[in-house]
């Protein structure tokens, strides 16, 4: 900024030495500093413009007029203090005193001022001169160290964008600017990849999404677009200028810029004149070679325009604001990575079938690395049965997703084998230890590769529950008298540091029960241990009249209202019983005349379930499993026909020999009975028991015309809503 030098100060100046006449000269054009020239009858005679913005009162107003009235706020002490100087010629350095706010609500301010003699070459006076300065100026200067250090403190605290970006716009008002901005790319939001810089537009400019909005005015009336919402950017504009060229633009005065272009967007410029916004500083924000999106800083209330050193600051701050944004965004990306993985890797759909009535919950976690390794699944078994699995994979991220998905398709292999839940449990401890094994990761990375898990298997014809657990949590059970209660299952290792076999409990459940598990993040947290924990979730399960979805609600509104930082998975089952109306068994000695005796009884029990047409394909499986039977075991034989949405026959005999079929020859004369089973029925199979083994068939019952599918077909919705 230049200033004309008056023409009293011009004949000082040109008798004054080279070094006075560059002091001289810095302090009247100096933009930093308020200089006014007074006569000896203290009337202004000269003012540079940066007085006007200090205390408000333009040049016009002034010049001519009296000390007591050209000043504004202790005006007559500010004279009286000019005449002691003028009449003595000492000067008065620093005096401070207070300047009204222009608008009502902000603060007064206050100004520093020194007064100095003017003499001519004679030693007569020729007026006063005053130097005015903005302490608070001089005391920014020195705090702009420690600003810049807290805010490394106060930007970036979390890996949320969106929430970095509301940091930096609250950290900068109302110190540096009077309304702040942060537009980001829509790309950031999401994770994506940013820009290098705009290039040329033609009319292809990216959506921002504004991630900060701060103002000194409570509701920032002066806001064209809210937090969230998306920012239109012209093609012409200082937005675009910035974006394409990669570089900062200072408009000091609004009011006089050519290269504001308001003209080009009135919608802002209307805002601009409305709420007298006269500087601005539109700074990008550049991360790793790439552009973020853009931070704007306006002054309006602040009549000091911003200049150089403002700048520097912003850019400074911007600088890391866009650090952290960049890791937000990473994350942001990684998270929504390994969500999207997770989400496919679990089922979409659950159903109890006849057994139980399930719901489950999932929230993914906060952490900063990522969601967790959570996995829940409902497994149809044979006979009615059904498995319920919780499981949790140590870590968090696309690892921890990738682990559980292997895991999870793990368990439901070994499930179709039939495994009881204590042997499944040591098969699966086998499959974690390979994986650490065959980690290619660094040696200490392979103690991470762990979970833990709970197995459960529900018969609603015995009305037992037969569970293990691997280190995991166990689950809380609800008994249609209210009472709530934890099982006593044996915890177990978690899965791949077993070295000794696991253990399963088994429960009988009357109908109507609920079982509810649930992995550590829906009871452990930094305030509570898990037995407490699991305490409150007994006393919140402890609503008999309650829906499943009503219990899931109230359990899952236990947590605080902040994401969890670890992953919460709730799986709930309500069971069911097949009673005698759906079941029929038969003890059967071990003589070849009992295939005949089993084909009667059982087309009599089809007859009284109305299932006639399965009759045929009954009698041939009954008849072969049944002989069978009594050809290669030992002892009575047990048939057992079960009715839910699928028709089962069972035979049960004391050998722990599994069947396997065989091809046989053109000419042989047996042999082709399980191959005949495996053509008649929708599958087929065997498990050991405790006697023996038993060998099942399950045929699909044909729906009646007309007629809804019997209770437990139908499907839940998938369970993270969608």
């Amino acid at each position: 900024m230049t200033a004309r030098i008056p023409a009293g100060l011009d004949g000082i100046l040109r008798t004054a030495s080279t070094a006075g006449r560059a002091t001289l000269e810095s302090l009247v054009t100096r933009p930093r500093v308020g200089l006014a020239v007074w006569d000896t009858g203290l009337r202004c005679v000269w003012v540079n413009a940066t007085l006007g913005r200090q205390d408000g009162v333009p040049a016009p107003r002034r010049q001519g007029r009296p000390a007591s009235r050209a000043l504004r706020g202790d005006a007559d002490a500010l004279e009286a203090v000019m005449r002691q100087v003028l009449a003595d010629g000492a000067p008065v350095i620093g005096r401070e005193y207070r300047v009204p706010a222009a608008r009502d609500g902000r603060p007064d301010r206050v100004l520093s001022v020194s007064f100095f003699r003017l003499d001519d070459t004679d030693g007569r006076p020729l007026g006063v001169c005053s130097l005015v300065q903005d302490p608070a100026r001089r005391r920014w200067t020195g705090r702009r160290l420690s600003l810049l250090s807290d805010a490394a403190t106060r930007i970036g605290t979390t890996l949320d964008v969106m929430r970095t970006g509301q940091e930096l716009a609250d950290f900068a008002v109302p110190f540096l600017a009077d309304h702040v901005t942060v537009e980001l790319t829509e790309a950031v939001r999401l994770g994506a990849e940013p820009l290098d810089r705009l290039g040329p537009t033609d009319g292809r400019i990216p959506v921002f999404r504004r991630a900060g909005l701060a103002s000194v005015r409570p509701g920032a009336p002066e806001r064209l677009w809210d937090r969230g919402e998306a920012v239109y950017v012209a093609e012409t504009s200082p937005f675009t200028q910035v974006l394409s060229s990669g570089c900062s633009l200072l408009e000091p005065d609004l009011a006089g810029s050519t290269r504001a272009r308001l003209d080009l967007d009135p919608a802002r410029a209307e805002r601009i004149r409305a709420y007298g916004m006269h500087s601005l500083m539109i700074v990008p924000m550049h991360a790793r070679g790439v552009l973020l999106g853009v931070a704007v800083f306006v002054r309006s209330d602040n009549p000091a325009p911003f200049d150089e050193e403002d700048l520097l600051l912003a850019e400074e701050l911007v600088r890391r604001a866009a650090l952290g944004l960049d890791n937000a965004r990473r994350y942001t990306r990684e998270r929504t990575t390994a969500l999207a993985l997770q989400r496919s890797l679990l089922p979409r759909r659950v159903t109890g079938g006849a057994a139980l009535d399930v719901v489950t919950r999932y929230l993914p976690a906060d952490a900063e690395g990522g969601v967790g390794g959570d996995w829940f699944d409902v497994i149809p078994l044979p006979g009615a049965r059904v498995a319920l699995v919780v499981g949790d994979v140590v870590g968090h991220g696309l690892d921890a997703a990738a682990t559980m998905g292997r895991l999870r398709m793990a368990v439901r292999t070994l499930a179709e084998l039939d495994l009881p839940p204590d042997e499944l449990l040591d098969h699966l401890n086998e499959v974690v230890s390979r994986l650490a094994q065959d980690d290619p990761a660094e040696e200490e990375s392979a103690s991470s590769v762990g979970a833990t898990c709970l197995y459960a298997v529900y018969d609603p014809v015995t009305r037992t529950c037969v569970m293990a657990r691997a280190g995991h949590p166990p689950p809380a059970v609800l008994r249609p008298d209210g009472k709530v209660g934890v099982p006593d299952v044996p915890a177990g290792t978690p899965l791949g540091l077993a070295t000794l076999p696991y253990e399963s409990a088994e429960l009988e459940l009357p109908e109507g029960s609920v079982i509810a598990l649930f992995s550590d993040g829906l009871v452990e947290d930094r305030r509570h241990d898990i037995d407490e924990g699991i305490e409150r979730l007994s006393t919140h399960l402890a609503r008999p009249g309650a829906t499943l979805e009503e219990l899931s609600r109230v359990l899952i509104d236990t947590l605080p209202p902040t994401r969890p930082p670890d992953d919460v998975t709730l799986l709930l089952a309500r069971t069911r019983s097949l009673g005698p109306h759906d079941t029929a068994s038969w003890d059967l000695p071990a003589d070849p005349a009992s295939a005949r005796t089993a084909r009667s009884l059982a087309t009599r029990q089809l007859a009284r379930w109305g299932l006639e047409k399965l009759a045929a394909t009954t009698e041939l499986i009954v008849s072969e499993l049944v002989a069978n039977a009594v050809l290669h075991a030992r002892g009575p034989v047990r048939l057992k026909l079960i009715r839910h949405q699928a028709l089962v026959c069972e035979v049960a005999d004391g050998s722990t020999v599994a069947p396997r079929p065989r091809q046989a020859r053109p000419y042989d004369e047996n042999g082709r009975g399980l191959l005949l089973v495996a053509r008649l029925a929708r599958r087929w199979g065997s498990r050991r028991t405790p006697d023996g083994k038993l060998v099942w068939a399950e045929q699909t019952i044909p729906a009646a015309p007309g007629t809804a599918p019997r209770a437990g077909a139908g499907n839940l919705p998938h369970p993270t809503g969608e």
